[in-house]
């Protein structure tokens, strides 16, 4: 089995490594930005399918919600290359509304952003599929399936680390990249220069408008609903903030570098593509079997609506040309690798909120490959259920996919504009006043924008599916604020807020070794219990996955005078079982004929779902150990409060199931429970 997942994977990296990880800008570029920069495969088409439903004559409105959406791409890059200078730990619009606005804020973009990630591997997935569904029948009529194949293939790529999935997804991006942009140069010129009448394969289909003589209200309710569909272009701009810690140093002035980069190239690709959309008469409808017309008459059940970049590229390449290839399959690749995005956002943000108690501490703990493999695959299940749910419809996911973008864009600009307010006013230098003065207002004009724009998007895509999202939010927020309280709970039931001699025993003699995580009452009682089992050698043994807070576990060891030897193992591949177990070996070999008594506290928790939060280590670890001969483990269990009410639950059922329980009244009880 391990050396299946050998083969997958690659070799375990120790903790040490990880620096070797980090990323330089030209591979960050591709693992950050594919989202943003994919986006020009179907935002533009998302425009004109909105503007459709009054017909073709509204086509012309196109070029200001390009422009509209332009200004807003830049603005937002620009007010997030602040965001990264400032918070260069990661986090984003969670790190920045957390630390401006309070937990619930802070709460409420992660949910966002959680969600939005989740929908970025949905709605990426399944574009591309429908793009090579264009080519490939196959794809075509079995979609869900190509989509999770997809899906699952991404996390076996992530799983082998940033790193490598990096430099294997840069290749595909730099060829969009590069084939997007040669297109529309190659588009200019025969347009500027050559006089060349380019026609998209659709130019000459009529669109069957929904709404006819709208009134100017409706008119510009249509105009905002093709500008917010259109905003799809800027999903991802936030990873990059997110992602911070793993860029190499100086990390914020690569990230910003990284940013400038990407907004420059997503607003060039997006205008280009529109603009030639425009000049080669592409036609785009949201029903195509009915309401686009070829020579009269609808174009049928069978009809394949090629996405814009699609047509713009036979029309300026030429159908069937390699050029016209190479960027139809430039473009497919793309948009699958544009989950990478989340991928990458994802697990970062999930183990900085499992980091703070919001999600399981599982989702913080780096994998064998030094990635957090356990929030890739928790990724993995969402982005899969949501597209079985959804069949893989893009238009029907695209619906629900830029809620959570603007929720956190306009939290993120927010709490910086209160960030700057709070620098002001401690500082002097008139230099760096005037610096933060224009980093204000650049923020503030971002956090009135996006805040206008997440109006419009709730306004004019809430009943077409945006509250779907809100729905995912409110879950997450809902589970994480669930997760916190237990973990506070627990905390508080487990300090040390009572005389340690009452927690303590008389010592014994036998051979003991004593697991420890932290110091609190589980660990002085299960301490107390190993000195009654009267050991020739009693020693305590924490594993420092993490040398900080091993090192502050040494200074509280002694500075509490506990009378136990305190022996910290190295553990660079941050994996628990594999060091104790050597430990727990050598000590047998030293002792061949002795036996080795391991003890470990465990939680007593009293409802499933607590189980899921805690004593995962240690039932791995005693899974090893009872292989082990010579060894004996004991756990010195510690009853929280949850599982000392489901004993006192259990006793009251056993006590009405008793014989004379009707007898005494209780089988009444009974049956009106």
């Amino acid at each position: 089995m391990d050396r299946t997942k050998r083969l997958i994977l690659g070799r375990a990296l120790r903790s040490d490594a990880l620096r070797e990880t980090l990323l330089y800008k030209r591979i960050a570029l591709p693992v950050f930005a594919s989202d943003p920069l994919s986006s020009v495969a179907y935002a533009p088409g998302e425009v004109l399918l909105i503007l459709s439903i009054a017909g073709v004559s509204a086509y012309h409105h196109s070029a200001w919600i390009t422009g509209a959406i332009i200004l807003l791409m830049v603005t937002v890059v620009a007010s997030y290359r602040q965001t990264v200078h400032a918070y260069p730990n990661g986090g984003g619009a969670y790190a920045v509304a957390s630390s401006n606005f309070g937990r619930r804020a802070g709460l409420t973009v992660g949910g966002a952003l959680l969600v939005d990630y989740v929908l970025t591997v949905a709605v990426s997935v399944s574009a591309g599929v429908d793009n090579l569904g264009s080519a490939v029948a196959f794809v075509e009529d079995n979609e869900v399936l190509c989509a999770l194949a997809v899906i699952a293939l991404l996390m076996l790529m992530n799983l082998r680390g940033v790193k490598e999935s990096g430099t294997l997804f840069a290749i595909p991006t730099y060829a969009f990249v590069f084939a997007v942009l040669a297109t529309v140069a190659w588009g200019a010129f025969k347009a500027l220069v050559l006089g060349d009448t380019m026609r998209a394969e659709t130019a000459g289909y009529e669109i069957v408008a929904e709404q006819t003589n709208l009134s100017a209200f409706a008119m510009g309710f249509l105009l905002l609903r093709a500008f917010s569909s259109g905003c799809a272009a800027l999903t991802g701009v936030e990873a990059i903030s997110n992602g911070v810690p793993a860029f190499r140093e100086p990390k914020g002035r690569n990230a910003a570098g990284t940013l400038a980069i990407m907004g420059t190239l997503a607003a060039t690709m997006f205008l280009g593509v529109m603009t030639l959309a425009l000049h080669t008469d592409v036609r785009m409808a949201e029903d195509p079997a009915r309401d686009l017309l070829i020579n009269g008459e609808p174009a049928g059940s069978g009809y394949h609506q090629d996405p814009v970049i699609a047509q713009v590229g036979e029309a300026v390449l030429g159908s069937g040309s390699v050029p016209f290839f190479f960027l139809a399959a430039a473009t497919a690749l793309v948009l699958f690798l544009a989950a990478n995005t989340a991928y990458n956002g994802f697990p970062v943000l999930g183990s900085i909120l499992a980091q703070d108690r919001y999600l399981p501490r599982q989702l913080h703990t780096r994998g064998d490959r030094l990635a957090f493999s356990n929030g890739i695959a928790f990724l993995t299940v969402l982005a899969a259920l949501l597209v079985v749910a959804f069949k893989a419809n893009v238009n029907q996911l695209i619906q629900l996919y830029i809620v959570g973008v603007f929720v956190s864009f306009t939290f993120s600009q927010s709490g910086m504009v209160r960030h700057w307010n709070r620098l002001l006013a401690g500082e002097r230098d008139r230099a760096a006043r005037a610096r933060m003065h224009r980093a204000r207002a650049l923020n503030g004009f971002g956090a009135a924008l996006c805040a206008l724009v997440l109006v419009i998007v709730l306004i004019t895509k809430f009943s077409h599916g945006a509250w779907v999202s809100l729905v995912g939010m409110a879950g997450f927020y809902a589970v994480m604020t669930g997760i916190r309280r237990h973990y506070d709970r627990v905390a508080a039931e487990l300090a040390l807020d009572i005389p340690e001699e009452r927690l303590s025993m008389r010592p014994s003699q036998v051979h003991a070794v004593v697991l420890v995580s932290k110091i609190h009452k589980p660990t002085l009682r299960a301490l107390a219990y190993a000195k009654l089992l009267r050991a020739d050698s009693l020693v305590a043994v924490t594993i420092a996955i993490d040398p900080d807070e091993a090192r502050r576990l040494k200074t509280e060891w002694r500075h509490r005078h506990i009378d136990v030897p305190l022996k910290v193992l190295e553990a660079p591949y941050r994996e628990i079982t594999h060091p104790f177990v050597a430990f727990v070996k050598e000590l047998r070999r030293a002792h061949p004929d002795d036996v080795v008594s391991v003890v470990i506290p465990e939680y007593v928790v009293g409802h499933w779902y607590e189980a899921l939060l805690h004593n995962q280590s240690a039932l791995r670890l005693k899974a090893r150990l009872l292989l082990t001969p010579g060894v004996t483990v004991t756990s010195v269990p510690w009853q929280l409060d949850s599982a000392e009410a489901a004993r006192e639950r259990a006793r009251r059922r056993h006590e009405l199931r008793a014989p004379g329980a009707v007898r005494r009244g209780a089988g009444h009880w009974i049956h009106r429970s």
